[in-house]
């Protein structure tokens, strides 16, 4: 795997990326030799050709990832695959046309050249990922992965690898002092710890990750030095859920791993910038956003009886409250009977106009004002109320730790997790928090604006 903006990401991904990034240029390269007459080379290099076809080969591959076609790559079904591509080009049309509209012709191909070299990406870029899928993938070949020990946590992992080959990581079996040949997740028991040095003698893994549950006087500390020194590396089965999920588990976490942990921030300076871009954006954010709130409020007033801004009492960082700012999507004393309670799927309360809200997100632009007032970021851990926090404080361990820093309008768990209602969703949730707390950085939140982006516009995870 290759680590970019502080997620880790399979290197057969970025392969496939860099791969399709050539093939459209090549497709309306192609296209401006057979359909302009004059010198093809004096549109590329004085008529700004490649400023053009970079920004219709951005659209493309903005749409191929709006799809989640990068997430998803195996192909599942040939016929919605060559839909999904014919959906990416006719926007990218939609954007040749928007630009001409705005007399931006400077900026868009020629007719032809864009039905030419765009029909010649509809029939090669599918084509090319199913000869990608079926072909290239395996001839990059995999990753070889041992397990010592069956904890639940690599039983996840060994889960996840089956069904995930894109990761570049294989199982080649677990080593534990269980019954040999057992079936687990993604492998079988391959014999007791004792014979760790034969097994890889014998299957020549590429890396060992160790995950036994009780490692007090079982650890074959010696055996696992001598296989350090001989060039296999020796990982973790924490930091290899890390790398595979994107979150930390807590399932067999230890105070002490997060205390001589080097990398658990959140870094002051890192904090410190954050504050600074956040609240730039939030400035600029309000102003562009200002007609549409105002339309909102508008909206809400009209659909139901009572005020069109909602008010309530969040946990902030350090555990400070505050008050935070939203449209109001249900009606008005939607909890009077029933108290503070998780909103759940068709949840009654909420108006029609603040499910189509909830849908696109525009219920949460009044925290722009949080942010302004810094009280919040414009990434971090989502605010919870101080009746839940109490309570999950009380349940999950580390829950409080996720109050070290701001809490954000988006965030790594809200775009990785759809809205959750129940502990396990609370867990895994706070999982992700712990992610982004110890990578926290300018790049990750970048990141996370953008595929908030797609989140928004798909209208997912919300409730």
């Amino acid at each position: 795997m290759i680590r970019l903006f502080r997620v880790f990401v399979p290197s057969s991904v970025i392969a496939l990326l860099l791969s399709e990034v050539i093939l459209i240029y090549t497709c309306y390269v192609v296209a401006t030799f057979i359909v302009l007459h004059e010198d093809p080379q004096v549109f590329l290099f004085y008529d700004s050709g490649w400023e053009r076809i970079a920004i219709v080969m951005t659209c493309i591959i903005v749409g191929i990832y709006f799809h989640d076609l990068y997430e998803q790559f195996r192909i599942k079904s040939r016929i919605q695959l060559f839909q999904q591509m014919g959906v990416v080009v006719g926007v990218a049309f939609l954007v040749q046309a928007l630009l001409g509209y705005l007399r931006l012709s400077d900026l868009s191909l020629p007719t032809w050249l864009m039905i030419i070299g765009s029909s010649m990406v509809l029939i090669l870029l599918p084509s090319w990922r199913i000869f990608y899928s079926n072909m290239v993938f395996k001839a990059m070949g995999l990753e070889r992965v041992l397990f010592l020990g069956t904890s639940t946590v690599v039983q996840e992992i060994g889960a996840h690898l089956a069904e995930h080959p894109e990761t570049g990581l294989t199982v080649l079996g677990y080593v534990d002092n269980v019954e040999p040949g057992l079936e687990l997740a993604g492998g079988k028991t391959l014999g007791p710890i004792s014979d760790l040095r034969q097994i890889v003698d014998g299957m020549k893994p590429d890396r060992i990750v160790v995950g036994m549950s009780e490692r007090r006087e079982r650890l074959p500390v010696n055996q696992l030095l001598d296989l350090r020194l001989s060039g296999i590396p020796i990982e973790d089965a924490m930091t290899t859920y890390e790398a595979t999920f994107g979150r930390i588990s807590t399932r067999e976490l230890r105070p002490s791993q997060l205390i001589f942990s080097t990398e658990l921030g959140p870094n002051p300076g890192r904090v410190m910038l954050q504050s600074f871009y956040s609240t730039a954006i939030a400035v600029v954010a309000t102003v562009i956003t200002a007609p549409v709130m105002l339309l909102v409020a508008g909206l809400v007033k009209l659909s139901s009886p009572g005020p069109a801004l909602f008010r309530q009492q969040r946990v902030g960082k350090n555990d400070v409250v505050f008050t935070l700012y939203k449209f109001r999507s249900m009606y008005r004393d939607a909890e009077a009977v029933s108290g503070a309670v998780w909103a759940k799927q068709d949840d009654p309360r909420i108006t029609p106009v603040g499910r189509v809200l909830r849908g696109l997100r525009l219920d949460e632009l009044p925290q722009l004002f949080n942010v302004l007032k810094g009280e919040m970021s414009i990434v971090g851990p989502r605010p919870e109320r101080p009746e839940f926090v109490t309570e999950l404080a009380r349940e999950i361990p580390y829950y409080r730790q996720r109050h070290c820093v701001k809490p954000g309008i988006t965030g790594w768990a809200q775009i990785n997790l759809k809205y959750g209602d129940t502990i396990q969703d609370t867990i895994t949730k706070l999982e992700y928090d712990l992610y982004y707390i110890k990578n926290l950085a300018p790049a990750l939140d970048v990141f996370i604006m953008f595929h908030t982006a797609k989140v928004m516009l798909l209208s997912r995870g919300s409730r």
